[in-house]
C-alpha cells in the first residue's frame, strides 16, 4: 500500500515549464456585440499557440441519434472551395492542426500552430467556419465511415457491455443510446439537417474559447473577432444534468466468446459539490487505482477471478454516478459479480483505512499536477472547471482539501452514500452450450 510514496515529489521539468506560463486568466472578448468568455494563458514555453472554440450544445442537442457527432465529422473534410484533399494540404504544409468533434454537451474546434504561422492559422479557420465541405458526397463518405464504425463495435465486447449498462443507468436521458447513434438513425439523416444543426450551433450564445500559449492576449482577441465574425448571435444552450436511475437491475446478452465480459454501475448522490474531492478519494481506495485497490485486491490478487477489476466514482459531470467492469473466465462470472457486491457493501459499511488514506493521498498529491504539465493539458482542464461552475484554480484548491482530509470525515461520506448499493450490472456471456 505504499507503493505510491515516490509521486510525492513533483517532476522539475513541471516546475520549470509553470515558470514560463503565466496562471490562466477568464475575461471575455466582444465579437458583434456577444461577450463571449475567454479563458487565456500566456505560454513562453514553446513557441506555438492553441485555440479551442467550444460551442455548447454537442451531440444531444440532435434531433436524430449520431447527429451531432455526424456533422463534426463533416467539419472535418476541409472547405467547398479546396475540398478535403486541398483543405488538408495546405494546413500541413505550415504544420496547423485544425479539427472538429462532438462530446455531449459540446461541439468543438481545437487549432494549433507554430507562432510564425499563427496569421495563416486564424484564416484558415475563417475559411472552414465560412465554407464548410457541406455535399452529398461528403455526407455520404462519412454515412459509410460511421456505419463501418457501428458495425466493427457490435464485434467489440467491451463496447456491448458498456453501452448496455448505459441503457439501465441513464434510461430515458440522451445518453442512454451511443453519441455515434445506430444503423437506421444514421441512414436517415439528410445534408438539410446536417446544416440546420451547425447553423443552431455555430452562434455565439453558445461559444466559449479558450486559448494558449506564445500570444499576446489583446493581439489574440483581434483575430479571433475577425475570424468568428461572420457568426450569428443565435440561441444560447443550458449545461445538461440527469440522475442515475435508482433502481437495480440487469442484462445480459449472448455471443461468441470465451469469457465474460461484466459491467456495473450505481447512482451517486452529490447534495455538495465541494465535497467531490472526498469522491475522489474515496474513488481511488475503492477501485479507480489498479493494484492496491479493494476492488482489483479482493477480485484478483485474493480470489483469482480476473486478470483485471476496477470501480470508480464519476463526478460533476453531466451526471453523477459510479461504474467498473471486469473480465472474467465463464464459468467464474457468478462468483465475481458476488465478490464485486461483497466488496462494496464492506466499503460502504466499515470506510477505509488509514494506511489506505495515506497511500492515496501520496499517489493524489503527488501526480495529479502531473496531469496539467502541458499547455493542452491545462487549458483542457480549466475549460473543464468553467464548464463545471468551478474556479479557474480548482485543482490546487482540491488538492489542498485532499491533503487536510482526514479519516473520520473520509468514512461519514463513505458510509453516506447508501445508493451505491443499488447496483446494476450488463454481462456478455456465452450460450450455455458454448461453455466449457
Amino acid at each position: 500500500m505504499k507503493r505510491f510514496l515516490t509521486f510525492i515529489g513533483i517532476s522539475l521539468l513541471w516546475i520549470g515549464g509553470c515558470m514560463n506560463a503565466q496562471e490562466a486568466k477568464l475575461s471575455s472578448v466582444n465579437i458583434n456585440g456577444v461577450d463571449v468568455p475567454l479563458i487565456f494563458e500566456h505560454s513562453k514555453i514553446l513557441p506555438v499557440g492553441e485555440v479551442q472554440i467550444v460551442f455548447v450544445g454537442g451531440a444531444a442537442d440532435g434531433e436524430k441519434r449520431g447527429l451531432g457527432v455526424l456533422s463534426a465529422k463533416m467539419l472535418n473534410e476541409g472547405t467547398k472551395t479546396l475540398g478535403n484533399v486541398g483543405f488538408a494540404q495546405k494546413l500541413e504544409s505550415k504544420a496547423i492542426g485544425l479539427s472538429a468533434g462532438a462530446g455531449l454537451q459540446t461541439l468543438s474546434l481545437n487549432l494549433s500552430f507554430l507562432s510564425e504561422y499563427q496569421d495563416m492559422a486564424f484564416a484558415s479557420l475563417k475559411e472552414l467556419l465560412s465554407d464548410p465541405n457541406l455535399t452529398p458526397h461528403t455526407l455520404q463518405k462519412i454515412k459509410t465511415r460511421t456505419q463501418s464504425k457501428i458495425a466493427r463495435k457490435q464485434d467489440d465486447f467491451d463496447s456491448v457491455a458498456q453501452e448496455n449498462l448505459n441503457r439501465i443507468l441513464f434510461k430515458n436521458t440522451p445518453i442512454q443510446e451511443p453519441l455515434i447513434g445506430d444503423k437506421e438513425s444514421i441512414n436517415a439523416i439528410s445534408l438539410k439537417e446536417v446544416e440546420h444543426y451547425l447553423n443552431r450551433n455555430l452562434v455565439l450564445s453558445r461559444l466559449i474559447i479558450v486559448a494558449g500559449g506564445d500570444m499576446q492576449e489583446e493581439a489574440f482577441k483581434q483575430q479571433i473577432q475577425k475570424a468568428l465574425a461572420h457568426l450569428p448571435k443565435g440561441e444560447s444552450k443550458a449545461r445538461l444534468s440527469f440522475k442515475a436511475h435508482d433502481k437495480a437491475d440487469s442484462i445480459t446478452i449472448t455471443k461468441p466468446t470465451q469469457q465474460a465480459f461484466v459491467y456495473f454501475g450505481s447512482p451517486f448522490d452529490v447534495a455538495d459539490q465541494s465535497q467531490n474531492y472526498i469522491a475522489k478519494v474515496m474513488s481511488f481506495i475503492l477501485g479507480s487505482s489498479g493494484f492496491g485497490s479493494r476492488m482489483m485486491e479482493e477480485v484478483r490478487v485474493k480470489k483469482g477471478l480476473a486478470y483485471s477489476a476496477s470501480m470508480r466514482v464519476n463526478v460533476g459531470g453531466v451526471v453523477d454516478y459510479t461504474s467498473g467492469h471486469l473480465q472474467t473466465q465463464l464459468e467464474n462470472k457468478d462468483e465475481a459479480i458476488k465478490v464485486v457486491k461483497e466488496v462494496v457493501a464492506d466499503f460502504v459499511k466499515n470506510g477505509a483505512t488509514q494506511e489506505e488514506l495515506d497511500s492515496a493521498k501520496a499517489f493524489l498529491l503527488g501526480s495529479e499536477p502531473l496531469r496539467e504539465e502541458t499547455l493542452s493539458q491545462r487549458l483542457g482542464a480549466k475549460f473543464s472547471y468553467y464548464f463545471r461552475g468551478l474556479p479557474l484554480d480548482y485543482n490546487k484548491r482540491e488538492l489542498e482539501s485532499i491533503k487536510a482530509l482526514d479519516l473520520q470525515t473520509l468514512n461519514a461520506y463513505i458510509t453516506s452514500h447508501q445508493e451505491i448499493l443499488q447496483m446494476s450490472f450488463s454481462i456478455v456471456d456465452a450460450r450455455p452450450n458454448e461453455k466449457k
